[in-house]
């Protein structure tokens, strides 16, 4: 079994910590090389009482910068911003190469970044960069459900202008590929409608016909097992409850708040169209709460989960 690569994070944030407890958790069964700062990991296993031991084929080190002394708990910095950028850069190299299993990643900080003359403003746009991927998504995801999103960070007027049938099966195409994998069934699509009752056909608005359908039927006619539009007040129970496999929603917070609302701690972030597996947590860098030793590594412990299922045939 190929490791999976964990990057820190932000120094200066709850990254270290989480990495910290969840290398030590006997929940995690799937080996790791953590991509950080050993001075780091130092302070942050001093923080929660949590020892950071090296064990070669389960926790291995992969040393990318030396911050001594460590960035200040809770402190925007360029120093950080950059070692947060570095740690990134070599995970996605590793993963490229075929070196680990999937990448994994704690919660950086866009102001760090741009402290630091990094021109991403996040995690996302450095995958697409370095990996030379221009077609990508974001799902969300926990043990009850999971969401691919066609539009993202948009006020909610310019995500529905921004609506197009191909946009909309774009999205479905990505998430068949991702789930898809050998030895597992096709994944069951649902894809969201955008209006209530999903336009009650035409009633309320015509994207449900007009730009929703016609990109599920010319899915279906590819062969993916895709189904909708459905109304978006019923469709994420039914998913949860097992009829569905993956939701597509239409913008950002009719997706996430279902996900959410299930627990912050249990989420998942999964970028989809990258050529390797990548996840993340589904909160921040906490600096209001770093260096108190109290961080929930649940979400990093989750995140490694969905990355090992991702690469394992025959996974649930």
């Amino acid at each position: 079994m190929k490791p999976l690569a964990l990057t820190l994070g932000d120094p200066a944030g709850i990254g270290p910590e989480i990495v910290v407890r969840a290398c030590a958790d006997p929940a995690r069964t799937v080996p790791v090389v953590v991509i950080g700062d050993r001075g780091v990991l130092a302070r942050a296993a001093e923080a929660t009482g949590t020892p950071f031991v090296v064990r070669p084929g389960d926790v291995d080190l992969i040393e990318e910068s030396d911050l001594q002394p460590p960035p200040p708990w809770g402190e925007l910095s360029a120093r950080a911003g950059a070692a947060s950028y570095a740690y990134v850069r070599r995970g996605i190299e590793l993963a490229l190469a075929g070196e680990v299993g999937a990448l994994v990643t704690a919660p950086i900080s866009k102001e760090a970044l741009c402290l630091a003359g990094i021109p991403h403003p996040g995690h996302t746009e450095i995958l697409a960069e370095l990996s030379g991927t221009t077609d990508y998504a974001m799902m969300m995801a926990n043990d009850q459900l999971r969401v691919v999103l066609v539009t993202v960070h948009q006020s909610l007027r310019t995500a529905i202008d921004s609506l197009t049938t191909e946009r909309v099966l774009r999205v479905v195409r990505l998430a068949q590929r991702t789930l898809r994998a050998p030895g597992r069934a096709a994944p069951r699509i649902a894809v969201a409608g955008l209006n209530p009752h999903a336009g009650e056909n035409g009633l309320f608005g015509r994207e449900d016909l007009d730009v929703i359908a016609p990109a599920v039927r010319a899915a279906r006619a590819e062969g993916i097992d895709a189904s909708g539009p459905w109304p978006a007040d019923t469709v994420f129970l039914r998913a949860r409850t097992g009829e569905f496999d993956v939701v597509v929603a239409q913008y950002h917070d009719q997706g996430l708040i279902p996900v959410k609302y299930l627990g912050l701690e249990h989420g998942v972030n999964i970028t989809l169209g990258l050529p390797f597996v990548r996840t993340s947590v589904d909160h921040g860098t906490a600096f209001d709460r770093a260096g108190r030793g109290t961080a929930d590594p649940t979400s990093l412990l989750t995140a490694l989960r969905h990355a090992d299922a991702l690469t394992t045939p025959d996974a649930p």
